[in-house]
């Protein structure tokens, strides 16, 4: 059975959006590593993710 994951959005100390992904143990597989403005621009993040990287090769850099 395949993990479950979600993306959590939510607003950080200073007031920005972020978000994360999160599995179905509670790690934290992915962030957002910057703070957005808006909620918006936020959720556009996580619709980048999910757009540009659905099977995204993987490249060791040694």
């Amino acid at each position: 059975m395949p993990i479950e994951s979600t993306f959590e959005l939510y607003q950080d100390t200073a007031g920005e959006w972020r978000w994360r992904l999160v599995v179905s143990n509670g790690n934290i597989i992915a962030d957002s590593g910057e703070g957005y403005k808006s909620k918006q621009g936020a959720k556009r993040g996580i619709r980048s993710v999910k757009n540009n990287a659905p099977n995204a090769r993987v490249v060791a850099i040694d």
